[in-house]
């Protein structure tokens, strides 16, 4: 801890790291701003009873900062941003030229691909905002809307959208962390807040034991996530000896670490965009005045709103995608091809396809792990909630799975800047 506050003391004298900090906290309080401007029109009381009875559009306020409960112009977060680079990653696994390009290019590769995934950010956004604005019409949170009313709604919730993706890229660039992920986080710990006004004013004493036994099971989470984001592999290298100039080199025996959540907080985030996307469109489907089709919608959303089958989907989702993102952000041949160049080998093992074939069967074991527990701690807020009937606890576990992960990673980064500075 106090070596904590020693780095936190260094961060604050060096100009450049203080210069970055403060871009983010500015970057985070525009974001806050944008999420209290309302688009007009908007029935409060309607909107109210809306988000209370319903577990997914509750889900989708958390995850666009809070804009969703006022309606603001960025009530899509950043939602069409991540479904993007979700479905160009899975383009990029599937298409041999992207894969090609994202391994290949380098840093030029990976700036296409995010060039790639802001172009399909706008359809995307211009989808989901009309999706939106039928729904919150249909529940009579907004009125009847002519077609220019509508187109310019639309627009101004794409725009809200696309200025929220832009403000995440350079809090990127520019500050210190993931923006994405730190707009998510703002957005979680925002209505923390409101969330315990809420606790304080349905104060039931009877409810003690079920209140201690959430800041339990809030207390393990936070403890199994650090564990498990500060865990690794280490895997032995040894450097071969070289003579130059009369003078021996390497002969020194050090160890690559492998983390065991290599993909961090991103599968979850992945899984929860998944599922609430075809929510979100089969709930608009339910509306139609169509009859088949809002018998489709109807089936389709109580299957989702199912709480095991929602369960069921999300653990496997969480699951899929932490080993798929590993893949994506990890090369195995790549790391064997690197030692060999510099003349390191790991111990009792061949270079070069040997090598590659080790490091990909560790990383798999490893990854495993770390996959079966970002799943059962993404469920177990569920699992709680099917014992207790308390649907807060849905909501808050996601969150403060998201909110450690996220804390842990900004330290993480603003330790590397001070380490940078000091070298």
């Amino acid at each position: 801890m106090n070596n904590l506050f020693q780095r936190l003391g260094h961060a604050l004298k060096d100009k450049t790291i203080l210069r970055r900090m403060l871009y983010t906290v500015a970057g985070l309080v525009l974001f806050r701003l944008l999420a209290a401007i309302p688009i007009p029109g908007v029935d409060t009381s309607a909107l109210s009873n809306m988000l209370s009875g319903n577990q997914f559009l509750g889900f989708l306020n958390i995850f666009s900062g809070g804009g969703l409960s006022t309606v603001s112009i960025v009530m899509l977060g950043v939602g069409p941003y991540i479904t993007a680079s979700i479905i160009l990653q899975l383009l990029t696994m599937m298409i041999p030229s992207l894969k090609e390009m994202y391994k290949e290019d380098g840093e030029a590769g990976k700036a296409k691909l995010s060039q790639y995934s802001r172009i399909l950010s706008i359809p995307l956004s211009f989808v989901q905002a009309f999706g939106f604005i039928k729904l919150l019409q249909s529940q009579q949170v907004l009125p009847a809307l002519g077609g220019m009313d509508m187109l310019t709604n639309v627009i101004v919730i794409m725009a809200g959208s696309l200025l929220l993706m832009w403000i995440g890229e350079l809090i990127t660039e520019y500050g210190i962390g993931n923006g994405v992920s730190l707009i998510i986080f703002a957005g979680i710990v925002a209505v923390i807040p409101s969330k315990i006004g809420q606790i304080s004013t349905l104060y039931d004493p009877s409810q003690i034991p079920l209140y201690i036994g959430f800041l339990v099971v809030a207390f393990l989470i936070i403890a199994g996530v650090v564990m498990v984001n500060e865990a690794e592999r280490s895997m032995p290298v040894t450097y071969a000896r070289q003579v130059r100039g009369g003078k021996t080199y390497g002969g020194v025996s050090t160890y690559i670490p492998l983390r065991l959540a290599q993909a961090g907080v991103m599968p979850i985030i992945f899984a929860l965009s998944i599922l609430l996307f075809p929510q979100m469109i089969l709930q608009f489907m339910s509306k139609s005045a169509n009859a088949t089709v809002a018998n489709i919608g109807t089936t389709g959303f109580s299957i989702f709103n199912d709480q095991l089958v929602y369960a069921i989907l999300y653990f496997v989702f969480v699951f899929l995608f932490t080993y798929f993102y590993t893949a994506v952000t990890f090369d195995p041949k790549q790391m064997a091809e690197n030692l060999q160049k510099n003349g390191a080998f790991l111990s009792g093992i061949r270079p070069g396809e040997q090598t590659t074939l080790f490091i990909e069967k560790v990383m798999t074991r490893i990854t495993l792990v770390g996959a079966l527990f970002l799943g059962i701690v993404a469920i177990l807020p569920l699992t709680l909630q099917a014992f207790t009937g308390d649907r807060s606890l849905t909501i808050g576990g996601t969150a403060l799975l998201i909110v450690v992960s996220v804390v842990i990673d900004l330290v993480k980064r603003i330790d590397a800047q001070v380490s940078m500075r000091e070298y």
